[in-house]
């Protein structure tokens, strides 16, 4: 009895799972997935995807920002070494928005004039203390940049801890959550209205944060009323993140194997649709590890490209993404 109840006790996570992802409505938001390239090498970890005027896809490696043009399916060398760039975004004025962080410890965020080359240093510090490593990055309508950062310091008093800051228009820069009110900032966007703005949380330790929260964005670019919208634990939660013209989430997340940490299988890998409300509504597997972003381009805004291990990866999509992450042509 003590062995039979046990094996249902096992058994229920999948279950759970299993039952998450039945009866969804793919067909009404994603298609099938295509490879648009393959990296060379196995020392591949392609992350942060953004997508320009022209519709280049930009998005990095370990160690160097790649440019992939999908017209002519031709890949190159945008900048090498890159300053450990993680999550690319590119503003309302076309410029390229990056998270960098060499070392962990000294990181920055920088913003490139793609006519020029000029690399700005937004942000390097905060409360005099270095930056961390900045992960992620988004703009609001109002041109705000909005960036999570983590590092290994818990100690607010000896240095910055893992958090999320903004940066206006005028160059200031506040520091909007921070932990312990959160674990491991990820991933981060904000509603065409500017009204939401999201975060995920993704901590691979036992019984930390593998979520998406969701606060009201407040005019002055705070947040407040936080709710958590979607639970991932104990599978692997989202990574990056991007949300559609009516709100929906599209979010990449889950693993093919474990990895050491206390993530289990119980998230599929692959991009998962929530509504609003926190509904998982779609889902897509992706063919390989690790799975870590997406950005929304295309002529009509309607092809959602995914970073995945040594692929950049491609999906039709029935509702274009937000404005805010798209750049006029």
């Amino acid at each position: 009895m003590k062995h039979l109840l046990l094996a249902v006790f096992l058994a229920a996570p999948l279950a759970m799972a299993a039952d998450r992802y039945a009866g969804l409505d793919t067909g009404s938001y994603l298609g099938a997935v295509r490879v648009e390239t393959t990296l060379p090498g196995t020392k591949n970890f392609t992350e942060g995807p953004a997508v320009d005027a022209e519709g280049n896809v930009f998005f990095t490696n370990t160690g160097e920002i790649l440019k992939w043009e999908p017209a002519t399916q031709r890949l190159s060398t945008f900048r090498k070494p890159s300053n450990g760039a993680n999550g690319l975004a590119f503003d309302r004025q076309g410029r390229l928005l990056a998270c960098e962080a060499a070392d962990g410890k000294q990181g920055r965020v920088t913003r490139t004039d793609l006519k020029t080359g000029a690399i700005t240093v937004l942000c390097d510090q905060f409360n005099g203390f270095p930056l961390g490593g900045p992960n992620d990055v988004c703009v609001d309508g109002r041109d705000r940049i909005y960036f999570t950062s983590r590092l290994a310091n818990t100690n607010p008093a000896t240095g910055n801890v893992n958090a999320v800051y903004r940066i206006d228009p005028d160059g200031k820069v506040a520091r909007i959550l921070a932990a312990p009110a959160i674990d491991m900032p990820n991933g981060l966007a904000v509603t065409p209205d500017n009204r939401t703005f999201y975060l995920v949380e993704s901590d691979g330790r036992t019984n930390r944060s593998r979520v998406i929260r969701a606060y009201d964005l407040q005019a002055d670019g705070s947040v407040a009323n936080h709710r958590v919208l979607h639970t991932f634990y104990p599978g692997r939660s989202g990574d990056g993140m991007r949300v559609d013209m009516a709100g929906n989430l599209y979010v990449a997340a889950g693993l093919h194997k474990t990895r050491g940490t206390s993530e289990t299988l119980d998230t599929r890998p692959g991009m998962h649709v929530l509504t609003p409300s926190g509904k998982l509504v779609a889902f897509v597997e992706t063919p390989e590890d690790t799975l870590t972003n997406c950005a929304f381009g295309g002529p009509d805004g309607r092809t959602l490209y995914v970073t995945c291990g040594r692929l950049l990866l491609s999906l039709p999509t029935r509702i274009a993404g937000s404005p805010l992450y798209r750049v006029a042509r």
